[in-house]
């Protein structure tokens, strides 16, 4: 009886794994540094456009172009890039997409003429953003979660701040002290950094190390990978966008995009600038809005996993609109105690909006969730390049900000509106009652 006991303990090993980590945990860990890795990317623009206009002569708006097409690839390229992933794999893409955000940003120390800064910013470093975008996370929370899928997005979202809140305060050193060339080389540095870490140990799919995702009830095959894969991204948005609540996401999130990166991110260390504020000052609150990002977010998620979506959206977009109209009369040339104030309350809110995006687009998609969701974050991504596109020229203009703090104000307070008539999925209302 002891022998027989004894061979069949390997049958009792599944049950023993269970007081372990959960693989999936690790692989939201290499995802969470790979994003970390990546975002030296995103904290770069807003510290260029200053030493740009000084050393080359180009106009605000013309760098702010070159910004725009930026964030707009990145939220362009992000549904080809779900659907590629599920064509070749998650590691693959993303490799690649991290080389060529390495190599449009190297290139960027050579340029002469306003348009290699459009071919290598805009156009190399948006398509390898696009790629390493929210729907990277998406997918990997898709797949390897059915639990804490808020959660999870959450913290995975918050990676980004993490990133900027490492970069930004390095970044702006460089900036200040050197030049911002030796800037963009660390942020291809970094990019390459990142490469061996996703291809030795990132994972397609749980089906891959034989486990189920982490609370799936019942092991998931892995599927075979998905052919045509521009034709099912364009087949999913043609399906999506016969449905209101696609355009009411998109809608809010578009605002959601042009109040953070095209605004804030872009805009915000120039703005403090005109009022005196040096720019490693500026900067630094900008890592701290990265500091309480990463607090927000995660919280959002939980609250996601708990809360009813719809009403969370429009509590953030509300609380965001009402800190942007205050943002003009609380910028000078040192900081005080109200700029510190809309900074840990402005970070809390910066993305908090995607934990509950994500839970919609799945409660509405399905399957598609994460394509959809890559088109929803294009539109956050084209309402990003707007607004840094249109700040440099009100800048240009008007000689201030004002005018943009203001708009930007007023559309929050629309995409506060606007997400409170999402109706819900049939299918979800049990679950949420």
């Amino acid at each position: 009886m002891t022998q027989t006991t004894d061979a069949a303990a390997p049958v009792q090993a599944p049950p023993a794994r269970r007081s372990r980590v959960h693989r999936a945990w690790f692989v939201a860990a290499v995802t969470f540094v790979t994003i970390i890795g990546a975002a030296a990317f995103r904290s770069l623009p807003g510290l260029l456009i200053d030493p740009l206009h000084e050393d080359f002569g180009w106009s605000r708006g013309t760098i702010g172009a070159a910004v725009s097409i930026n964030l707009a690839l990145y939220g362009l390229t992000a549904p080809f890039a779900a659907a590629l992933m599920d064509r070749f794999g998650i590691r693959k893409v993303v490799a690649v997409a991290l080389t060529v955000i390495a190599l449009g940003s190297g290139l960027t120390v050579w340029m002469t003429a306003a348009w290699q800064l459009l071919l290598c910013w805009g156009l190399l470093v948006g398509l390898g953003s696009g790629s390493m975008a929210l729907a990277f996370a998406a997918t990997v929370t898709n797949r390897w979660f059915t639990e804490r899928r808020g959660l999870v997005s959450g913290i995975l979202t918050a990676a980004s701040a993490s990133g900027q809140l490492i970069f930004l305060p390095l970044l702006s050193w460089m900036v200040e002290s050197y030049d911002w060339r030796p800037a963009a080389v660390t942020v291809a540095l970094a990019a390459l950094a990142v490469v061996p870490f996703v291809w030795i140990l990132l994972r397609d799919h749980p089906a891959d190390v034989g486990l189920k995702p982490y609370g799936a009830k019942e092991f998931i095959p892995k599927p075979a990978p998905v052919t045509g894969a521009a034709r099912r991204t364009l087949s999913v948005l043609s399906s999506a966008v016969r449905t209101g609540p696609f355009w009411l996401l998109a809608g809010t999130f578009a605002i959601c995009g042009a109040s953070t990166n095209g605004l804030i991110q872009t805009h915000f260390v120039p703005a403090a600038h005109d009022h005196g504020m040096p720019v490693t000052a500026a900067a630094s609150l900008l890592a701290v809005i990265g500091v309480f990002d990463v607090v927000g977010t995660i919280a959002s998620g939980w609250f996601t996993d708990r809360f009813e979506p719809r009403r969370l959206l429009a509590v953030y977009y509300a609380l965001r609109g009402i800190s942007l109209l205050f943002l003009p009369m609380l910028l000078g040339p040192s900081v005080q105690p109200p700029m510190i104030f809309f900074i840990v309350f402005y970070g809390l809110d910066w993305v908090a909006t995607v934990p509950p995006t994500l839970a919609l687009c799945r409660e509405q998609y399905g399957e598609d969730s994460a394509i959809v969701f890559g088109w929803v974050l294009a539109s956050h991504q084209v309402g990003a390049a707007l607004i840094a596109f249109l700040g440099g020229v009100a800048r240009d203009v008007f000689g201030t900000y004002n005018m943009v703090w203001y708009a930007s104000g007023t559309l929050c307070a629309a995409a506060a509106l606007m997400a409170l008539v999402i109706r819900r999925s049939p299918a979800a209302v049990p679950a949420l009652s």
